[in-house]
Formats: C-alpha cells, structure tokens, sequence
C-alpha cells in the first residue's frame, strides 16, 4: 500500500517534471469539460479528470498544486 501511495504521489508532479500546463478541454456541442495538462510545443492533451462542477475543478487544483488561471481550448 505505501509502495502505490509513492508511485501516485511521483505521478502527480511527472507533469511539472515535463513543463507541461494546465489546461481544461470544453466540448462545443456538450459543453462537457476535461481537466488535464497540455504540452506547449505539440499541443498534445492528456486527460486526467471529467470536471462536472467546481468541486471538481477545486479538487483538480488542490491534487496537482494547480494555482492561477487555466487555459481552456475547444
């Protein structure tokens, strides 16, 4: 148990590691909206969580250190 806690924590900061941002994706027809991060120099997206209210949007900030404002691509 304390071995996956390790491996989750390390995951959880691989995105600074990589200098990727913070970035939410929005559906156009749904409005759906997708928090993850976003590599700069391909554009490349990688999910990370379905943000449905701002509870999840405070949770993504809080478990990724995510401070100021986010982008948001269509």
């Amino acid at each position: 148990m304390v071995f996956q806690r390790f491996r989750k924590e390390k995951a959880d900061q691989r995105w600074k590691d990589r200098g990727w941002k913070p970035a939410i994706r929005s559906s156009i027809c749904t409005g759906e909206k997708t928090a993850g991060f976003r590599d700069p120099a391909t554009g490349a997206f990688e999910d990370v969580c379905l943000i449905r209210s701002e509870e999840d949007l405070a949770e993504f900030r809080k478990r990724y250190g995510v401070e100021g404002e986010i982008e948001t691509f269509y």
